[in-house]
């Protein structure tokens, strides 16, 4: 008898096992929702009582080192002889730097009678000389003045970058995200309904293994990139670097779709078990839960390398039988 992975799915739908990873999941999934609602609260209440003051950080007299502020203005009264620099701040330059000055989310003002000997970089602000500013003759100027205000608030609450504002228009990125990923799990599911069968399949038996393959994946791909890009020639790292791109974004597009579909499967089990099952209802169900899942605050990062760690094992196990050497005799029953 010839066993297929359709014989296989139809037979065992979602092993127990897996039933009880998942519902061990939602139950984390849950307390870690409540406990981060409970954090944002007290969060939120703590700014709205707090009162936030615009302190500069003064540098007097001669510093060898760099003078940097995280979050707040540097404001150079001395002589700074390594440099200075502020995330989410101003730099404002009353005496000497003789290194680099740069600023992000910031902007970099150079008074009346102060030097710079290196280069000014501006990203997110401006570059504000006096009337004759004292520049090295072989310093040069790098600007970029967009998203000022957003970069300053990023650098000074880092925290906003994993926590989205909820909004109308947040609500219905999410919903024409869903739609895009429900019609391109709808096609490619008509295009390769064997191929997406077996990554079910090989999801629900083999889930450690294709986890642990992803992210052996996921750090080689991690460290080899840049090795490459540093040390082996140009045609042969952009290669690399092409190569790894390709990898990650075609193992992140069969990922999505068979993590959509098998969560889609359990869901329509667990709460529709009545009636004829639909792959479209169950694709819709599982690709809403994990759009919902990548929504929340502070936890999205994590969901999303779930799935590319996943997406990156399922990919690279294509090529394997879904037993792995080992014969599954409690789940497929041979047929006369």
């Amino acid at each position: 008898m010839r066993i297929t992975s359709a014989t296989i799915v139809s037979d065992l739908p979602l092993s127990n096992r897996y039933d009880q990873f998942l519902m061990q999941f939602i139950y984390r999934v849950g307390g870690l929702m409540l406990l981060i609602l409970t954090m944002f609260v007290a969060i939120q209440a703590q700014v709205a009582t707090s009162s936030p003051t615009e302190t500069p950080y003064l540098v007097q007299g001669v510093s060898d080192t760099m003078a940097y502020g995280l979050g707040r203005s540097v404001k150079i009264t001395g002589t700074v002889k390594n440099g200075a620099i502020a995330l989410g701040g101003d730099v404002i330059v009353e005496g000497t730097v003789e290194g680099d000055v740069a600023a992000i989310g910031g902007s970099v003002i150079q008074l009346e009678g102060s030097r710079i000997g290196g280069d000014v970089i501006v990203i997110g602000g401006s570059y504000q000389p006096g009337r004759v500013p004292n520049r090295a003759a072989s310093s040069t100027t790098i600007m970029y003045a967009g998203y000022e205000q957003e970069l300053r608030n990023m650098m000074r609450n880092p925290t906003e970058m994993i926590r989205p504002q909820l909004s109308a228009r947040y609500v219905g990125l999410r919903l024409l995200a869903v739609l895009f990923w429900f019609v391109v799990s709808v096609v490619l599911t008509a295009a390769l309904p064997g191929t997406i069968s077996q990554g079910i399949a090989r999801l629900q038996l083999t889930t450690l293994r294709v986890a642990i393959i992803g992210f052996v994946a996921s750090a080689i791909i991690g460290a080899g990139v840049p090795f490459s890009l540093h040390y082996f020639p140009t045609p042969l790292s952009a290669l690399i670097g092409l190569s790894a791109f390709l990898l990650i974004l075609v193992a992140g597009l069969f990922g999505r779709v068979v993590i959509y579909a098998a969560t889609g499967r359990w869901l329509q089990r667990k709460l529709l078990p009545f009636g004829r099952n639909s792959e479209s209802v169950a694709l819709l169900m599982g690709t809403s839960f994990w759009v919902a899942l990548s929504s929340l605050p502070y936890i999205w990062p994590l969901v999303i390398a779930v799935m590319i760690v996943t997406g990156l094992g399922l990919a690279l196990t294509a090529r394997y039988r879904l037993g792995w050497g080992r014969s599954h005799p409690s789940f497929i029953s041979p047929r006369p």
